[in-house]
């Protein structure tokens, strides 16, 4: 009984020391996910400004050509696949690959741009085609990272090592649900309509590519009251690696935010379950404490009644 008293003690001390470290890891994403949810926030009306320019130099030009707005042949994608760098936040990773998986489905013939370092895992496992591992931490990533990740797409894309872009990350629904998702980035003709919510980087009604008239071949009748210099391609040329930059950027704020609340949702659930296992375990201790107690009363009274 004693020894079985000292194993339910010590693993009462053991969830508690358990239990300090998700409650300390809980206050921490907390801290954390308030400056990247504000973040994210922030980056949206950069991605609506760009996105929306697109828009108006497509729309504004009937004589208007660009190899990102043209339907493309490759069926071959890259996949931007924004992970974590770090576990212990429930299904966040898991759910994001298997999304990942979904969208590809059969077709295995597709290289990808991993961002975080469980991202770079995966894929080094299951030896699919890195396009590069530069940009391997997520917490790492600055604005002038996603702009050289998205000059990087467009470089490749141009040159035809593949055909369509599209981003996967975790969108920020709330603080309880973070929902993964895959958009399209290039060509613009895939880019259909996107509504994000209120952490999303966009919040698009219709398309560039479909504002481009490529979707049926015909053109909506506009009055061109903008002059471009040089000329309107090229300054739709331009502005596309920003217009991805801004992407990427958005759904890298969108991710780290839905992270750190998957990560405080995990710990905050870690830290209830640890407090109801110690409850358990007193109970235990207790009840054993109990017994022992009656065990060695009984046998004082019966060795009384032996001497008597």
């Amino acid at each position: 009984m004693a020894a079985n008293m000292k194993a339910v003690k010590l693993r009462i001390k053991s969830v508690q020391s358990t239990m300090q470290i998700t409650k300390a890891m809980e206050l921490v994403a907390s801290s954390k996910l308030r400056r990247a949810k504000e973040r994210s926030d922030q980056c949206r009306p950069y991605f609506r400004e760009l996105h929306q320019t697109l828009v108006d130099i497509a729309e504004g030009n009937t004589d208007f050509s660009s190899v990102y707005a043209k339907p493309s042949s490759n069926e071959r994608c890259c996949y931007v696949v924004i992970a974590g760098d770090r576990g212990l936040a429930g299904g966040y990773n898991s759910n994001l690959f298997k999304k990942l998986e979904a969208a590809a489905g059969e077709n295995r013939d597709y290289v990808v741009l991993p961002i975080g370092k469980k991202a770079v895992e995966y894929f080094q496992r299951r030896k699919i085609e890195i396009l590069t591992e530069e940009f391997a931490t997520v917490a790492n990533i600055s604005v002038a990272d996603c702009f050289e990740i998205a000059r990087l797409l467009c470089r490749e894309y141009r040159e035809g090592r593949f055909g369509h872009i599209e981003l996967c990350y975790t969108e920020f629904v709330s603080m309880l649900s973070q929902r993964p998702e895959v958009y399209p980035m290039l060509p613009l003709t895939d880019l259909e309509s996107v509504n994000r919510d209120a952490s999303g980087a966009a919040d698009v009604s219709d398309g560039a590519g479909q504002g481009a008239g490529s979707g049926n071949g015909q053109k909506k009748s506009v009055h061109d009251l903008i002059l471009y210099e040089p000329d309107s391609s090229e300054v739709f040329d331009a502005i596309v690696p920003e217009y991805l930059g801004g992407f990427i950027y958005g759904g890298i704020s969108d991710a780290v935010a839905s992270e750190l609340a998957a990560r405080r949702n995990a710990m905050e659930a870690a830290t209830s379950n640890a407090e109801e296992m110690i409850e358990k375990l007193n109970l235990s201790y207790n009840r054993a404490r109990q017994s022992s107690i009656t065990t060695e009363i009984t046998e004082i009274v019966a060795g009384a009644e032996g001497v008597g």
